[in-house]
């Protein structure tokens, strides 16, 4: 099928061609003018009422649904027909709250993977590529679209851009920049996950004006302001993030949390790690009206998704832990539709919307046979066949590994003073989320302070890579990186700032990590021995791949393959997702967000060293 000829590009919603759009569904719909199509159903649900119609008709007008009712009474006429009596039609399947980016593929190859399993819209948390490239960010995520790609992308602009007053480097969001997002495009649904939570409630801090700015400007848009409550569980900070306006979380970890937050009239986005605990606390606790509950996936790579699914694979988990299809299929539809202020043109099948529809050949398994987007089928199983736009992005996007200089060993030097034979350090393990650091005794050899492996000690390093100035800094970490001689690992991806971090069993293997990852434009380097094992590019964005998730996830084992020779040091810590092995959850442990205290940052004038606590603003010396 293509675009109805007497109707405006809709790829990209507008005020204009919506009028006119809905102008001519109402005469489809009366039978006053032909229907593209007419798509005939053996059941279709209605999420509006949790109920299943029978042996339903959908009349397709361009890329919308003009009329839906029982088979046989449609009063007008159809240009073509699709018959699927044996299949259970569903809305398209929505993301909440998903960062493309963790994908590590570019979104048109993203939609290429998600559609099949049934995601046919994403709300786009942006605070990643935007700390990239702040002021070609809207751009970057209407591209697909505006292109052809048939998955909706609705891009939400990051609060932390900065993530916090004590980073700096591709983007800076403030007040004019969300006013001038919201006005520029009716895709961009509100303010990304507000995650500074010192910044919020303390006018002494000096992100507070940024932050307060930029919801007010949400506000005068009548847009969402979505929230991050991580660690926010006691009733007084759950009163005060709901007072400010924050109008989600899914940062709750357990079912006691999250019922405190429902019953403030915060929207909970559960997320699949803790999905199966929190459902059924709240199926024991009597909740009845799962309407402020919605699933979000948040971060998965494409190398997950392959193996386990995309929001399919959320919807099956909660039905796993206990709720009906019925409801499991609403927390992914018209509940984030209604919390996201979208229901004019996603989240049921329903006159008005994008003909968006997922065909179930069993329900109570959600098995996908077929997905429809736009109107037309784009999968078989789990094949896609809609159009896949070739993009060529622009260096703004393609060149943002900003490292001008080559990076020597002594770069990653912790200097000694004179004289001394050991100094104190301060560490921090990954997930170190206490009030105060870990501080031990290393030994100082020719001038320089020492890792201590056989106490679990390494180096870990930030290198900046927007400046071109490669400005560095380094510490001692606990219980992380390679316990192999001569090793280090590096990436491009270090929420939510990401610059390059770098841990390495040597300072030489450390400057060739870095090396190697500005040569080929981001990514992931392994090396040892003098010699790169193993890489993944992210030429894009530092971030991503323009590559199928296929390709991508060829590569990624490679990495992974090389990465299991390498004994790696461990150590708990509060996280339980902090596990054994390759190290690739470091690619997090560079938050700055609540409610992480001491963090390492690039270099900046406030804290030269990098050291910092974030929600305090105070520095201090990495080895004294």
């Amino acid at each position: 099928m293509t675009h109805s000829s007497l109707l405006p590009d809709d790829l990209l919603v507008n005020a204009a061609d919506e009028v006119t759009i809905r102008q001519d569904l109402v005469l489809v719909a009366l039978g006053k003018r032909p229907a593209d199509r007419l798509l005939r159903v053996g059941r279709l649900l209605d999420v509006h009422t949790r109920t299943w119609l029978d042996d339903q008709e959908i009349a397709i007008r361009g890329r919308r649904i003009a009329w839906t009712g029982p088979a046989g009474s449609f009063p007008g006429t159809a240009a073509a027909r699709a018959e699927r009596p044996a299949l259970s039609a569903v809305p398209g399947f929505g993301e909440v709250h998903k960062h493309i980016e963790s994908s590590h593929i570019t979104p048109e190859y993203e939609a290429a993977l998600v559609l099949p399993r049934g995601n046919t819209w994403t709300c786009e948390a942006s605070h990643e590529f935007s700390n990239v490239d702040g002021a070609n960010n809207l751009e970057f995520w209407l591209t697909a679209r505006r292109r052809g790609s048939p998955m909706k992308i609705f891009p939400l602009p990051g609060s932390a851009v900065p993530p916090t007053a004590h980073e700096w480097g591709g983007g800076y969001y403030g007040y004019d920049e969300q006013a001038g997002f919201l006005k520029e495009s009716l895709m961009v649904a509100g303010l990304d996950e507000v995650m500074d939570w010192p910044a919020v409630w303390n006018p002494e801090n000096p992100s507070h004006k940024r932050l307060w700015g930029m919801i007010q400007a949400t506000f005068e848009k009548r847009g969402v302001v979505e929230g991050h409550g991580a660690g926010l569980r006691d009733l007084d900070s759950i009163n005060a993030f709901a007072a400010a306006g924050l109008a989600s979380d899914h940062e709750g970890w357990t079912a006691q949390e999250v019922w405190g937050k429902l019953r403030h009239g915060i929207f909970i986005e559960i997320r699949p790690h803790s999905m199966p605990e929190i459902i059924q606390g709240l199926i024991e606790r009597g909740l009845t009206d799962w309407s402020q509950v919605s699933f979000a996936t948040d971060d998965r790579s494409a190398s997950d998704t392959l193996k386990m699914g995309a929001t399919d694979h959320n919807v099956r988990l909660a039905i796993q832990s206990g709720l009906t299809p019925e409801i499991a299929i609403q927390c992914v539809t018209i509940n984030p539709a209604r919390h996201m202020r979208l229901t004019p043109w996603v989240g049921s099948i329903a006159p008005g919307r994008f003909a968006d529809i997922v065909l179930l050949d069993d329900v109570d398994t959600l098995s996908i046979a077929e997905v429809w987007a736009d109107g037309q089928p784009v999968s078989k199983g789990t094949d896609y066949t809609g159009p896949l736009p070739a993009i060529d992005w622009p260096k703004w996007a393609s060149n943002t590994v900003n490292i001008k200089r080559r990076v020597e060993p002594e770069d990653f030097a912790i200097v000694a003073e004179n004289g001394r034979e050991t100094m104190q350090a301060a560490l921090l393990r990954p997930f170190h989320w206490h009030d105060d650091f870990i501080t031990m005794e290393l030994p100082v050899e020719i001038g320089e302070v020492q890792r201590d492996p056989a106490r679990n000690v390494t180096k870990f390093s930030i290198v900046d890579r927007f400046s071109g100035e490669a400005k560095i800094s380094r510490m001692f970490w606990l219980g992380c990186g390679p316990k192999t001689p001569d090793t280090a690992v590096g990436c491009t991806v270090a929420h939510d700032k990401h610059n390059l971090w770098i841990v390495g069993s040597s300072d030489e293997a450390m400057a060739m990590v870095a090396n190697r990852v500005a040569e080929i434009g981001g990514g992931w380097v392994l090396v040892s021995g003098g010699k790169v094992l193993a890489e993944v590019r992210y030429e894009i964005g530092g971030l991503m791949t323009q590559r199928p998730a296929e390709e991508f996830d060829a590569e990624m084992q490679k990495l992974y393959a090389e990465a299991a020779k390498i004994e790696w040091l461990y150590e708990p810590t509060f996280s339980p997702r902090w596990f054994p092995g390759f190290p690739e959850r470091l690619q997090f442990a560079t938050l700055t967000c609540a409610p992480w205290r001491w963090v390492l940052v690039a270099p900046c004038e406030a804290a030269p060293q990098g050291f910092v606590n974030v929600a305090t603003g105070q520095v201090h010396p990495v080895v004294w």
